[in-house]
């Protein structure tokens, strides 16, 4: 492939809340994880389990004011994250935090850039778009017994580790 300056950008939320009922007895807060399960068509990763996300479009700011007086935009890619888990889950989240991101080709060739990132729930009840075709709320322990992408498994665990008192400098992917 030659050398390309385009990619697809891509980002995706690890959506979490408080499991309901006592902490495990370390003194750790459970947490429970959306995770959804991919529509049989699509491109990539068909029919395999994932968290909320998609593209970014320009529509996600060209179309609004820019936050700048020299004509650019700040929070593009937020504002995109929260319309594609609108749009695919029905959900609002809270303060959206960085957690890594992620290089691949697709099999079409495009190249894509993913980034990952984490928030809580805020609002709303799960309401599936037609790109899933499944959803469940899920512990870190419970995801393992999904077929999820590779790589999101290990980010879950690492939302569960930040979200349980590790700092994000401790924490790493596996």
């Amino acid at each position: 492939m030659p050398n390309q300056e385009l990619h697809r950008i891509v980002s995706t939320a690890i959506i979490h809340k408080k499991e309901n009922g006592p902490s495990t007895g370390s003194g750790q807060v459970k947490y429970k994880y959306l995770i959804t399960k991919r529509s049989p068509h699509k491109k990539v990763f068909p029919s395999k389990w994932t968290v909320p996300g998609g593209g970014l479009e320009t529509d996600d700011y060209a179309t609004t004011p820019p936050t700048t007086d020299d004509g650019h935009w700040y929070y593009a890619l937020y504002t995109s994250l929260r319309r594609e888990i609108k749009e695919e889950v029905n959900l609002e989240v809270g303060f959206i935090k960085y957690l890594l991101d992620l290089a691949f080709l697709r099999p079409d060739g495009i190249p894509v850039i993913t980034l990952s990132f984490y928030a809580p729930y805020k609002s709303g009840e799960v309401k599936l778009d037609e790109d899933a075709t499944e959803f469940i709320w899920a512990s870190y322990e419970e995801c393992k017994k999904y077929d999820l992408i590779k790589g999101i498994l290990d980010e879950i665990r690492m939302v569960d580790e930040i979200l349980n008192g590790k700092s994000e400098e401790e924490v790493k992917f596996n």
